[in-house]
């Protein structure tokens, strides 16, 4: 009897087991993620970005519900976010008294590096949270500046400047209705880079990086040599897939007044993602998604430390 006895103490263990690890799967699938909280996604093979912080953050910037540009809802926002940056501040935009673009500093040698995200909403349709058009890219530089900020890095490392803009969206309608979206929208990054440009080496501008089956080729218009610092460190740290050697089309965002002042800059976006639609919402998100940019953002850092 007692053989059998310990045979089936062992057979319910082991089912247990199996039936824990099975619920703790399914529990990182409803999270969008298909790895146990706390754990590096499958999606690389370093662990300095906590993407669970990342995803409290889109959570925290979505409980605001729409969030234009100037709006009371975005300004009440900004409020927030700046507390959790290093060094947060507000910088105004001229013409645009209710607009602010969030600013984090890690101190270090000029010019320097922008990593950005715009943090404002669509104006329309009605009842629009930008899941990934906004949110997803505001909550990884938000959460870059707390990795950065205990990153060891070498004495003479240049200047990390941690940037929301705001004002990306048209002040009316969608940008693609938007006969002369240069001029009408991006007002927070004109602003900044006509302030800041002699402060800056290069941008990463972070736009739909968070959907779920994240694909980032390069875009049409960004800087080649800077692209493929940006791969490489996505190899580095075993996010390549994210990355593919690919080319898709050209976009206005906000890096493109950095182009325009001759400065080099990336556009980090998925094109293939809907996100001029209502279905932009936190369900089309993966923690692997913003794990993969957030991991690939910091190597990048490593790297061009090491390049001076």
């Amino acid at each position: 009897m007692a053989p059998n006895l310990l045979f089936v103490r062992a057979f319910l263990a082991v089912s247990v087991a199996v039936l824990v690890a099975a619920g703790v799967a399914v529990a990182a699938v409803v999270r969008g993620d298909s790895q146990p909280k706390g754990h590096p996604t499958a999606a690389t093979a370093v662990d300095r970005f906590d993407s669970d912080r990342a995803w409290a953050l889109v959570e925290l910037q979505l409980g605001y519900g729409q969030r234009p540009a100037g709006s009371p809802q975005l300004r009440k926002l900004a409020s927030n976010l700046r507390h959790r940056m290093p060094g947060g501040h507000f910088e105004a935009i001229p013409g645009e008294p209710r607009l602010r673009n969030v600013v984090g500093t890690i101190p270090g040698r000029r010019p320097g590096l922008v990593i950005g995200a715009h943090y404002d909403t669509l104006v329309e349709p009605k009842g629009f949270v930008g899941a990934n058009n906004g949110a997803a890219g505001s909550a990884i530089v938000v959460e870059l500046g707390r990795a950065l900020a205990r990153l060891k890095r070498p004495e003479n490392a240049r200047e990390i400047r941690l940037v929301l803009f705001d004002g990306e969206e048209p002040a009316s309608g969608l940008p693609e209705k938007d006969p002369d979206f240069y001029a009408n929208g991006l007002r927070g990054s004109k602003a900044y880079v006509k302030a800041h440009k002699d402060r800056t080496a290069a941008t990463v501008l972070l736009d739909y990086v968070g959907n779920k089956n994240l694909r980032l080729p390069r875009e049409g218009s960004s800087t080649g040599q800077l692209w493929d610092q940006v791969r490489a460190a996505a190899r580095r740290v075993g996010a390549a897939r994210t990355f593919p050697d690919d080319t898709q089309t050209t976009l206005l965002d906000d890096h493109t007044p950095f182009l325009r002042e001759g400065l080099p800059a990336v556009d980090l976006i998925d094109w293939s993602y809907p996100g001029h639609e209502l279905s932009d919402t936190i369900d089309k998100l993966s923690r692997r998604s913003l794990d993969a940019v957030g991991e690939t953002m910091i190597e990048l850092v490593r790297r061009l430390d090491r390049s001076g």
